[in-house]
């Protein structure tokens, strides 16, 4: 029973110490002047037009064709949201919000139909071209993705991420969107979620192109990615950045691991290093490279398995070097909170060779905490205030671009359980501010529902509500959207807060 009476105590003194950041703050609070408030979407999520004006098949259009259907209800991005023929509605459900900027992605086979610069579509600038344009013509700034998961079919057929030429694929695609844009766009990240790309992308199987290859195909993602990155931010920084005057970075998914008990702690700092560490390090860290941890256990792990190296590959000192500081930000996504633990249990748990394998840990959702319509997505406000201190004292403080936070319903306009969750995260987000975390801007996700991903139209993330079942793709405001609007116009944080939503959400005069 003695095993019985610790578990309790571990619950009693975690429940105790997170209690704390837990219970959000009842006051009214106030963001800094210079605080940016925006929304995000993402070109294949919200487009449509998959198949038009010259724009070519890229792997989800692939993957969301299959038959039998890998999507739930047999969903595709074909029209979505329609914005490519929406856009100003778009740009006009930003300004009826305040927002300062839009966060959007583009879609890299609608620009280069061939997936190089041979050719470059005329059309597919345009569209691009104009929504920049409508933008900036009501003020608001333009923050651009090169790459949201979207790689061009042709590109996957020789290999996508786990080929090394497609670092030199991505810098000469990087090459003609500087060039396009660049004297407009101020704000530019260059790869959204390298894990979600790498690990579920090539190791899992869980997203496009649904490889299943892990403990291998991740980890040559991984260092492919992250030079890829680092020759974009190069290019920009010593080709453009002078005469066009912006700033460059990546955006990392970053899930914080809470170790179980005590006992745990170098169990989830593990789990932290290879799940996000293995990004941030490399670009953040004084020492640059991968992880040591994930060195060291990756290697011993391929010896014991009767490799003849290690499955992770290596950066040579001048790659280490290369890589190093290529941010002018630190991206971040951030939605939920998982439980670490590892003891004997583990052993065999995993199938080896894997990731999982390789870190050797358990992680899990703590029943009791709040579900989205995302079985993934559990509510933990003050998970995201512990990735805030982290960064701030491991990274050296770096100014932080809060990328993506969002939570999922099943639909409809009254949204409580989102207003719910986008205030308690915006006020751990001010916790961390008041003890010195250089937070410059907060990207609400999503502007619209959008198609997600393997869950297509089933889940829906948007501060507007989007009919798609009319041809127009109407989109129409949550309740969220009257909540978040009043937050950008205070600059305050007020809980209790209640909009009329009998009322039409209007543009307010100087958007």
């Amino acid at each position: 029973m003695i095993w019985l009476y610790q578990l309790v105590f571990y619950g009693v003194c975690f429940y105790l110490a997170e209690s704390k950041i837990v219970k959000p703050r009842q006051e009214t609070r106030k963001f800094p002047d210079g605080m940016l408030f925006g929304a995000a979407t993402a070109a294949y999520q919200i487009e449509g037009a998959w198949n038009v004006d010259g724009k070519s098949e890229n792997i989800w259009d692939r993957l969301s064709h299959q038959e039998p259907c890998v999507i739930k209800e047999c969903h595709t991005g074909d029209i979505a949201g329609n914005s490519y023929y929406s856009y100003k509605r778009d740009v006009e459900m930003l300004r009826e919000l305040g927002l300062d900027f839009y966060r959007f992605s583009l879609s890299w086979s609608r620009i280069l139909p061939t997936s190089f610069p041979d050719k470059i579509n005329a059309k597919g600038v345009q569209y691009y071209n104009n929504l920049i344009n409508e933008l900036l013509k009501y003020n608001i700034q333009p923050m651009v993705t090169l790459y949201h998961w979207d790689l061009p079919q042709k590109l996957q057929d020789l290999g996508g991420w786990t080929n090394p030429l497609i670092i030199d694929w991505f810098t000469d695609y990087s090459r003609v969107v500087f060039e396009l844009f660049g004297d407009r766009v101020k704000y530019w990240f260059t790869i959204n979620e390298a894990r979600q790309i790498c690990y579920e992308g090539y190791g899992t199987g869980g997203l496009a192109p649904m490889y299943n290859i892990s403990g291998y195909a991740e980890y040559l993602c991984y260092k492919n990615i992250l030079l890829a990155h680092a020759k974009a931010y190069h290019l920009y920084n010593d080709e453009y950045r002078s005469k066009q005057g912006g700033i460059i970075g990546i955006v990392t998914f970053v899930t914080w691991y809470e170790p179980e008990s005590e006992e745990h702690s170098e169990a989830a700092e593990d789990m932290r290093q290879f799940d996000w560490g293995v990004y941030a390090n490399p670009i953040f860290s004084k020492k640059g490279d991968f992880p040591q941890v994930m060195k060291d256990r990756i290697a011993l792990k391929s010896m014991a398995q009767g490799f003849p190296r290690s499955r992770l590959p290596q950066f040579t000192p001048e790659e280490v070097e290369l890589v190093k500081g290529t941010s002018d930000f630190f991206g971040l996504n951030h939605y939920t909170t998982s439980l670490v633990y590892r003891n004997e249990s583990v052993n065999g748990y995993y199938v080896s060779p894997s990731q999982s394998d390789d870190v050797g840990v358990i992680t899990y959702k703590d029943s009791s905490w709040e579900s989205a319509a995302s079985s993934w997505l559990k509510v933990v406000p003050w998970g995201l205030y512990k990735i805030l201190t982290k960064i701030r004292e491991d990274y050296d403080n770096p100014p932080i671009f809060i990328t993506e936070n969002g939570f999922s319903t099943l639909g409809g306009l009254e949204d409580d359980r989102r207003v719910a969750y986008y205030r308690n995260y915006l006020d751990v987000i001010l916790d961390a501010m008041e003890e010195g975390s250089d937070i410059r801007a907060y990207t609400a996700w999503s502007l619209m529902d959008n198609f997600e991903w393997d869950n297509g139209y089933t889940e829906r993330f948007g501060l507007y509500e989007v009919d798609y079942e009319s041809p127009e793709r109407t989109r129409t405001p949550r309740k969220s959207a009257y909540v978040y609007k009043e937050i950008v116009r205070t600059h305050t944080l007020d809980h209790h807060y209640e909009p009329d939503m009998s009322v039409p959400i209007t543009i307010d005069e100087g958007h």
